[in-house]
């Protein structure tokens, strides 16, 4: 138990911290773009894909979304003291020694403190919905699938009425597609929410190709592929975010 406590908080170990939450937070992201990207096909599709999200068997959403929180504390924690233990190794630090750093590594620091802020309001923005009035759009029935022939299956639950009979109705759901339509339509919050994944491309492009790096999967050989494969990566996940504001904001013109 010592030799793992003095290896996490080692600068390896550390090292190791940093690569692991920065390897799952990329898959998040990746799957977070995917779910959005739901956005450009008929609504019921990404309706049907929150609706899954929140009815997750024995609270499996909170367990995942703890998880996720604390993954993210992690990351920051450590990136934190790595940041200061390398300022107080390098009191002496050069500005030639930044001109061979890429603008990624650069501004990891930065990068991250705005991702920080806006995954806050991102949160309250879309999730807590206490930043917009998102209360005028109405839900829309759940539809868990589309038959051959473009028939919308409905599905149903049994509900008593308020005279205590039984009785069969739709089931209700959030028409996520109007909220991320109405959200996207201030152009404040597009334009912010596009400058921040134009952040997380930066951030990526850089933490990508150091978890290669960190696990020993990175060596001269292929350094320059997955740096490249890390840029490839990091400009899909903007592209990927950031078409759906750009799309509304297209639309209002």
């Amino acid at each position: 138990m010592n030799g793992i406590i003095r290896l996490l908080t080692s600068s390896v170990g550390k090292k190791y911290l940093m690569a692991i939450t920065g390897a799952i937070l990329a898959l998040f992201v990746l799957g977070h773009m995917v779910g959005n990207l739901q956005y450009f096909l008929p609504e019921h599709w990404i309706n049907a894909y929150a609706h899954h999200l929140q009815h997750l068997p024995y609270g499996l959403l909170w367990v995942i979304r703890a998880v996720l929180f604390a993954t993210i504390v992690i990351h920051i924690v450590v990136g934190v003291m790595l940041t200061l233990h390398n300022v107080q190794a390098r009191p002496g630090y050069e500005v030639d020694g930044t001109i061979q750093a890429s603008i990624g590594s650069r501004t990891m620091i930065w990068t991250g403190l705005v991702l920080l802020a806006f995954a806050t309001f991102h949160i309250f923005h879309y999730t807590v919905k206490n930043v917009q009035d998102f209360s005028a759009i109405p839900d829309v029935n759940y539809v868990s699938s589309v038959s051959c022939d473009g028939t919308a299956v409905v599905e149903t639950e049994t509900v008593m009425t308020p005279d205590g009979t039984m009785t069969t109705e739709p089931v209700k759901t959030p028409n996520v597609q109007a909220i991320m339509k109405t959200g996207f339509s201030v152009t404040g919050y597009a334009f912010f929410y596009i400058f921040a994944v134009g952040m997380l491309m930066l951030h990526l492009s850089h933490g990508v190709s150091s978890v290669f790096q960190t696990l020993g999967l990175r060596n001269e050989v292929w350094r320059y592929k997955l740096n490249c494969l890390a840029w490839l990566y990091a400009a899909a996940v903007f592209i990927g975010f950031a078409s759906t504001p750009i799309s509304v904001l297209i639309g209002k013109l």
